[in-house]
Parts: structure tokens; sequence; C-alpha cells
């Protein structure tokens, strides 16, 4: 199956600066490269509250935003990764999780995802690059 879904978590992922810190974390232009290549992108988090408007410039950066919060399940229960999965049109098998914890890496791949356990900005960027075999930083 074609991979076509970019799933990622936000602290620790998203917030991570990588060695030079700048204007913004690398990883959000990685998601911006990833939509430009046609890919669905998601926001999978464990918070409790309300995320970003969709509209917002964080918001824009995904076609789906699952919050804990909101549909009361939370990571790593296997049912949240494939809600995700199912609100971006795709089979978990074709989607990619990233996350700072392994536990959620581990409940994303029972759940059927190809899980990443991010534990730098470059190692992320490398494998991802791999796995949908397109440039991205």
């Amino acid at each position: 199956m074609r991979l076509a879904g970019l799933v990622v978590d936000y602290g620790g992922v998203l917030t991570d600066w990588g060695p030079e810190p700048g204007d913004e974390p690398p990883l959000l232009d990685v998601l911006r490269q990833a939509r430009r290549h046609g890919l669905r992108t998601a926001l999978l988090s464990n918070a409790d509250g309300p995320g970003p408007a969709p509209d917002s410039a964080f918001g824009s950066l995904f076609d789906v935003m699952v919050l804990s919060g909101e549909v009361g399940m939370a990571k790593p229960d296997e049912r949240i990764y494939r809600l995700v999965a199912d609100r971006l049109g795709l089979a978990t098998e074709g989607c990619v999780f990233v996350d700072d914890l392994a536990g959620n890496v581990r409940g994303a791949a029972a759940a059927g995802m190809v899980g990443v356990h991010h534990t730098s900005v470059s190692a992320t960027i490398t494998e991802l690059e791999a796995l949908f075999e397109v440039k991205l930083a």
C-alpha cells in the first residue's frame, strides 16, 4: 500500500527546534512540503482542550486535527489511530505516525500505521523522506 498520510504529535515533535533555533520548529515546514507533495496531514494529540482553529496559520497545516479531549480516547489506544486515519480518508496502513513517546508509536504500529519514534529533527526528516520517497526539507 502506498503511504499517503502523515500524522504527527504536537508536544515534543512539532515543538522541537532542533540543533539550530530559527523562526519556527523545522517540522512545520516538513508538513508544508508534505502537503505540496499531495500527502494528507493530521495532528494527533492527547491535549485536553480545543485545538487551533482550522483556518489559523497552524491549523491550516493539517487536513485533520484529532485531540483526545474532544474525542474521548487517547494515545496509545488503537482506536484513536483508526479514527484519525478514517478522518483522513485513508487506511491505517497508508499512514505514518510520528511521536516522541515510544509507547504511542507502538500503539500506532499495533493499529497498522508505520511508526516513527522522534528522537531528533534530522533523524525524523531522514526517515520520513525515505518512507514517502520525497524531499521534505
